[in-house]
């Protein structure tokens, strides 16, 4: 399926203070070199702030971590998770369509969605507050037919109970999601044959949809205060990073190199006459690398692909935040190849 961004896009995005927050502690659970590995909680945040995820959400991102827009791009398109399209204000309906559902009913979900929200999937309803899509398989099939609704999972559906829970949720109210049979979890429908204790000290719901009565408002937009931010890794509350970001360079101000390995290359003061080249064609730089690039000195392909081993460790040492990235991304033979195709 060809999945393209949406031609209506904001001018500008940014997550909220609990959220960056959020964002920041996820990076450090990555090694120096390795930050692109949070990219996917990361857009999914974007999505859980604003629904779905925009362009300006992508590049925003991507600057974050470093990252060509190409690359955050790839991502962003390739899962269907991410929605690159406005989504109802309200509510956005998944409706699992694939092998248990199907044979159990999942195409009167699809119909109810037709006729009460949109014909077409991804379509916004009359009033903004509703879309659906139908997704593959969700994993909750001996709960079949079942549809996730914003972060939850609402299980043993019928057409007519969809109908109600949209009825519901335009009311303004959230309907308890899970079982929606009266089972508790997954057991057999006609009750248990074994386990009997199971219901020895267990909670009024299951443990999903306990936390989600608890929190109360499971379909609304994540400002990031809903639970507690934490990083358990770190032992600490995420709004309160584990380490500054990095300094942002500037071509007139230099970051201040530490002690490291190898030796420093050739630099230059500013670009040549002929304006600096664009450095994010090398694979693994983004705008921010780019301008912290610019910052130490370096401008031109040329310069790159003249780096011998010693002076690539040094490089490798003293991109803040970025440790490695030369190496791992082999940005001498890349830079080799573009200065040569320039002078073709």
């Amino acid at each position: 399926m060809l999945r393209r961004l949406h031609p209506d896009q904001p001018d500008t995005f940014a997550f909220t203070p609990d959220n960056l927050a959020w964002a920041e502690g996820q990076i450090t659970k990555y090694p120096e070199g390795r930050q692109a590995s949070a990219i996917i909680p990361i857009l999914w945040r974007a999505q859980e702030q604003e629904g779905w995820l925009s362009k300006p959400a992508i590049e925003a991102v991507a600057d974050m971590l470093g990252l060509s827009y190409i690359r955050a791009l790839e991502v962003a398109t390739f899962y269907f998770m991410f929605q690159l399209q406005p989504v109802g204000k309200i509510a956005h309906i998944q409706v699992c369509g694939t092998t248990s559902c199907m044979i159990c009913g999942a195409e009167d979900l699809v119909a109810v969605c037709k006729e009460k929200i949109a014909p077409e999937p991804h379509a916004l309803s009359a009033d903004g507050n509703f879309s659906w899509e139908e997704v593959e398989c969700l994993g909750s099939c001996s709960n079949a037919p079942m549809a996730q609704i914003g972060k939850d999972y609402y299980e043993d559906l019928t057409a007519e109970r969809v109908g109600e829970i949209i009825d519901e949720l335009a009311a303004g109210s959230v309907p308890v999601p899970g079982p929606q049979n009266g089972r508790y979890a997954a057991e057999p429908l006609k009750g248990l044959t074994s386990l009997t204790d199971y219901d020895s000290g267990k909670t009024q719901y299951n443990a999903s949809v306990q936390l989600a009565v608890d929190i109360g408002d499971t379909v609304k937009r994540i400002d990031g205060t809903e639970v507690p931010l934490v990083m358990p890794w770190q032992g600490k509350p995420a709004n309160k990073p584990a380490r500054p970001r990095p300094p942002k360079a500037t071509a007139t101000a230099a970051p201040q190199p530490v002690a490291s390995e190898g030796t420093k290359p050739e630099t230059l003061a500013q670009a040549r006459d002929s304006g600096a080249d664009d450095l994010k064609k090398i694979k693994g730089i983004g705008p921010k690398l780019e301008k912290m690039l610019n910052g130490m000195g370096f401008f031109h392909f040329d310069q790159v692909a003249a780096w011998t081993a010693e002076e690539i460790a040094w490089v490798d040492d003293n991109l803040e935040g970025f440790k490695g990235r030369v190496s791992r991304d082999n940005w001498v033979k890349q830079a080799r190849d573009l200065a040569e195709d320039e002078a073709t």
